[in-house]
């Protein structure tokens, strides 16, 4: 069996000095999880996060400007 390594999208927001994250959407799109990482540890560790945890995450950031 193969394993592949996510392909990593940097956040819209990535502008800001380099307080940013990165996601992984294809990944997303084929088992419905969503990785989280540091943009400035892309070696570290990643969150997994559910579909409706990652909407509760991304409402919370919009909620904080």
């Amino acid at each position: 069996m193969t394993t592949h390594s996510p392909r990593w999208i940097a956040s819209s927001y990535s502008n800001n000095g380099g307080a940013c994250i990165e996601w992984a959407p294809e990944h997303a799109r084929h088992t419905g999880e969503i990785l989280v990482r540091d943009s400035k540890t892309p070696t570290g560790p990643h969150l997994t996060l559910s579909v409706g945890v990652w909407a509760e995450l991304v409402d919370f950031a919009k909620s904080q400007g």
